[in-house]
C-alpha cells in the first residue's frame, strides 16, 4: 500500500469542468501534494461547479464536509427522459412539455421533505453491486425511494419546453431525481455552493497554493457539522496542520 503523506494539510475548493470526473481531479491534487487526498462529494462527469477536496491529515475531517446543504443551477428538458436522468443516458421516452400550471403544480410537489427514487445511475449498492453498473449491463432493478429535503426550488427560466431551475437541497439529494419527477432529464447541471462555500471561491485547479487552512474552513461550518468529528480529532489535524515537516501515515 503506498503511504500518503500527512501533509499539506487544507480544503482545496475546484470549479469543476464539464467532462472529467471528480476521482480525476482527487488524483490531480494528489499527484501535486504527494499527500492523501478526498472528497466531500462527487459531481457527475456532465455537471460543472464546486467540488470540496481534502487533502492530508485533513481528510480526517471529512464528516464534517460530507452532510452540508448544496446549491445547484440546473437545465431540464422536459420533453425526453433518459436512462441516467442526465444528456449521457438513452432515451427512454418523448413526450409534450406539461403546460404552464403543470408544471408549477410539479414544482410545488417537490418542496419540503420528499421521497424519490434513486437514479438508477447512482453508485448506490443494490444487492452488492453499484446500480449504475447494473444499469451499465441492462438489468432492470427497482430503485429505493430515498427521503430528502429540499429548501427552495425556484424557476429561474421558462422555454417551453426546457426550463432552468435553481435548487437549495439537503445533503444527499439527486437533482436528477427531481428532473425525472418533472418528466424530463438535465442538460446541464452546475454546483453553485456546499454549505458555506461556493463556487466563486473556487480555483480552475486545485494545488498547495490552493489550500484552505483547515482552521479556517473548519471556522466557517455550523456546529451540528463540527460535531460529527470528535474534539480530539479536530484538535489533532489543527495541530499537524501548524507543525512543521511531513508525515506519512
Amino acid at each position: 500500500m503506498v503511504m500518503r503523506a500527512l501533509k499539506p494539510v487544507g480544503v482545496a475548493l475546484v470549479d469543476k469542468p464539464a467532462g472529467p470526473s471528480s476521482f480525476a481531479l482527487v488524483a490531480a491534487l494528489r499527484r501535486k501534494t504527494g499527500a492523501r487526498t478526498g472528497h466531500a462529494g462527487t459531481l457527475d462527469p456532465f455537471a460543472t461547479g464546486l467540488l470540496v477536496l481534502l487533502s492530508g491529515a485533513a481528510t480526517r475531517l471529512m464528516p464534517c464536509f460530507v452532510g452540508l446543504d448544496k446549491r445547484y443551477v440546473v437545465e431540464v428538458d422536459l420533453t425526453t427522459t433518459t436512462s441516467t436522468g442526465d444528456p449521457e443516458g438513452q432515451v427512454l421516452e418523448s413526450h409534450p412539455a406539461p403546460t404552464r400550471i403543470e408544471l408549477d403544480e410539479a414544482l410545488a410537489r417537490l418542496r419540503g421533505e420528499i421521497e424519490l427514487p434513486i437514479p438508477a445511475a447512482s453508485a448506490v449498492k443494490i444487492g452488492g453491486e453499484r446500480a449504475y453498473r447494473l444499469a451499465r449491463l441492462g438489468i432492470d432493478v427497482e430503485m429505493p425511494l430515498r427521503r430528502s429535503t429540499v429548501h427552495a426550488l425556484e424557476l429561474s427560466a421558462y422555454h417551453g419546453e426546457a426550463v432552468t431551475l435553481s435548487l437549495h437541497v439537503g445533503s444527499g439529494t439527486y437533482v436528477r431525481a427531481i428532473a425525472a419527477a418533472l418528466g424530463g432529464h438535465c442538460t446541464a447541471l452546475r454546483r453553485t455552493a456546499v454549505g458555506p462555500f461556493t463556487v466563486e471561491e473556487a480555483a480552475a485547479e486545485a494545488d498547495e497554493t490552493h489550500l484552505l487552512p483547515a482552521a479556517a474552513a473548519l471556522a466557517r461550518l455550523p456546529a451540528d457539522a463540527l460535531a460529527r468529528v470528535p474534539g480530539g480529532v479536530r484538535a489533532g489535524v489543527l495541530a499537524l496542520a501548524g507543525s512543521t515537516g511531513d508525515t506519512a501515515a
